[in-house]
């Protein structure tokens, strides 16, 4: 820690992928947020082209008239050194000797999608022997690819709709035989990218001959694509904490996303650019039902081995049933974003909140758990 006993927490934001702006705002509202009189907070933004850097102070991370704040790559490079006795980042300087420039006690990953939410930098803080929020490896690798994702909840007996997975060799020399696959699941159906979030890339296909422009689409964003039939239903969020004291997985009230205006699905501009989108926090459910969704929420958590934060989506269609449609191990966390505001209606406020996924990283131990 700091010689004034404040815990140091490097807040990591941007990144290589497509979510690279939702990740910047999500960093603007948690450093916001971060109670100063306990925590030192050391900003490291990404670079699109993977540069880590110390951003300008005066970096705007808030969403204007339409604008996303992005990580120019202006700002002093950073490094962080392999040696777990360390913790600390590295200036870098092409021209003098690299030179320390702090110790971290733990950083908050708030990166979505690839390179960021898929286990690389868990993979490479775990190297460093720096504690981190959220979850580790293999849960974020698995959570963030949705075909995998699918296979250890069908694994374990939990509810999901069907679906095709698309791979790049297969799409290149199998094509007919996957789209034949893909006609069995009906119509619409719903191509996204098998790795990337924030709803880019996403396609409904209502038509045969419009499913090969909606898999380059989604190819634009992951090679690897995942084709899920279509389930009417409600579309229901629940956020699950990792227990404390080692107690089971916490499921927050369920959010009931709601549409207005022209849109089809719950696309990137809806979800992010629509005024007329609401989230009805607790929607109108029986309370049987509720409890079913935080059962098998922090069911399909624990069975990816999450640890500190997810949130999980649902279908709830018309004669009961919860299909499972995915898990997010580092989800928007804006204060209008779906996580924190679900948190918020359960009794735990955005500060309260954040202060807990700190407290529950550095509670763990470093290397296999």
């Amino acid at each position: 820690m700091s010689q004034d006993s404040k815990i140091r927490v490097a807040v990591v934001f941007g990144g290589r992928s497509s979510e690279h702006n939702i990740s910047c705002v999500t960093a603007g509202a948690v450093m916001a947020a971060i109670d100063r009189d306990r925590y030192e907070v050391v900003p490291v933004g990404i670079a699109r082209d993977g540069r880590w850097v110390l951003p300008p102070a005066d970096l705007d991370l808030a969403i204007e008239g339409g604008r996303l704040p992005e990580v120019s790559g202006e700002g002093s490079a950073l490094a962080l050194p392999f040696d777990p006795d360390s913790r600390g980042l590295m200036v870098v300087d092409p021209l003098k000797a690299p030179s320390a420039l702090v110790d971290v006690d733990v950083v908050l990953p708030v990166l979505h999608g690839p390179f960021g939410e898929d286990g690389t930098i868990q993979g490479m803080l775990e190297l460093a022997g720096v504690r981190y929020v959220g979850a580790g490896v293999l849960a974020s690798a698995v959570g963030m690819d949705k075909g995998f994702m699918k296979l250890v909840w069908e694994a374990q007996g939990l509810p999901i709709g069907p679906y095709v997975i698309i791979t790049d060799r297969e799409w290149r020399r199998e094509r007919k035989r996957k789209i034949d696959e893909v006609k069995d699941l009906g119509r619409p159906v719903f191509v996204k990218p098998a790795r990337a979030g924030s709803s880019m890339g996403i396609s409904r296909v209502e038509a045969e001959e419009d499913l090969e422009a909606a898999v380059e689409a989604a190819r634009e964003h992951d090679p690897k694509v995942i084709v899920e039939a279509a389930i009417v239903g409600r579309e229901i969020e629940l956020g699950v904490l990792q227990g404390l004291d080692d107690g089971p997985p916490e499921a927050s009230l369920p959010a009931e996303v709601v549409m207005g205006g022209d849109a089809d699905f719950y696309d990137f501009e809806t979800k992010y650019l629509d005024s007329s989108l609401r989230l009805d926090i607790p929607p109108d459910l029986d309370p049987a039902a509720i409890e079913e969704a935080q059962r098998i929420a922090a069911q399909a958590f624990d069975a990816l081995d999450c640890e500190g934060l997810a949130r999980v989506d649902f279908f709830y269609t018309g004669d009961g049933r919860w299909i499972l449609n995915e898990i997010n191990t580092m989800p928007g966390f804006t204060p209008a974003s779906a996580f924190p505001q679900m948190w918020a209606a359960t009794g735990v406020d955005y500060p309260a909140l954040v202060d807990r996924l700190i407290q529950t990283a550095l509670g763990r131990s470093i290397g296999l758990r």
